[in-house]
């Protein structure tokens, strides 16, 4: 049983500081336009930034759960952030960045195991489940902010497209988490208030919960009304239609490098 929580628990991963730097590399490339391929360097910085931005989403949950009581999490390797210790690395690394190549949407992860029979009292139990979410919101607030604050003098057009591609994961990733089904953040977020008779009743779904969602998004009604939320919160942070969509024709570099129009709104 673990009683502490040691130095290595809490050391950062040299896997998640090697994601960093290809991030950092990447981005400086997509700045100074310093590739054979602009697109590719956009891609190699999008998709690294977004596994950090995972990773950094199941930190606040497990970071979260430790002051809440459960001090087992050091053991598992969760403080490190290193993205091969969690429980399923497929759901939360490879199928959302699967998601992001094919169709540029941030998909929820849920990959690190919390012993919830450690924790006492349903508002930390609520706030360990939305601190993940809420990190992809912070992390939104970041990438936008050159465009909220009026400071894009000077940014490479090719780099705020990337941002702004950015921004929009992000912000799918945490309406997608916040929605209260079973198996999503939103629903452990209201799940300590419900009654037992509700949550034994619901409790099958959880595994189905993320198909489910994706199947209603597949409805074209739907789908519509949920990018025309996310475009309203991006329009909100200053981000428009134009930078996000060529973000996305940058990002998806297997096509070639996009020709952008020389005017832009």
């Amino acid at each position: 049983m673990t009683t502490a929580i040691t130095r290595r628990d809490r050391r950062i991963s040299p896997v998640f500081l090697g994601i960093v730097a290809v991030m950092a590399v990447s981005g400086w490339a997509v700045w100074t336009e310093f590739s054979v391929s602009v697109g590719f360097a956009v891609f190699l910085f999008v998709t690294s930034a977004w596994i950090v931005s995972l990773c950094l989403h199941e930190y606040a949950h497990a970071r979260t759960a430790l002051h809440s009581g459960d001090i087992s999490i050091g053991a598992k390797g969760y403080l490190t952030l290193n993205p091969l210790k969690y429980t399923h690395a497929l759901l939360s690394i490879v199928l959302p960045v699967l998601f992001v190549i094919m169709g540029g949407i941030g998909l929820p992860g849920g990959a690190v195991f919390i012993e919830r029979g450690r924790i006492q009292g349903r508002w930390k139990h609520s706030l360990i489940s939305a601190a993940g979410p809420l990190t992809n919101v912070l992390f939104a607030v970041v990438c936008t902010a050159p465009f909220w604050l009026g400071a894009l003098d000077g940014v490479p057009d090719v780099f705020r497209y990337a941002l702004g591609f950015l921004a929009l994961l992000q912000v799918t990733a945490a309406i997608l988490n916040f929605l209260p089904v079973p198996g999503l953040d939103g629903y452990g977020v209201i799940e300590p208030w419900l009654s037992y008779k509700i949550r034994r009743q619901v409790e099958p779904l959880a595994p189905f919960g993320l198909l489910l969602v994706f199947g209603v998004l597949w409805i074209p009604g739907v789908n519509h009304l949920f990018f025309d939320a996310v475009d309203a919160i991006l329009r909100g942070l200053g981000v428009t239609e134009w930078d996000t969509y060529w973000g996305q024709q940058f990002y998806r570099f297997w096509q070639g490098d996009p020709d952008v129009p020389a005017i832009t709104p």
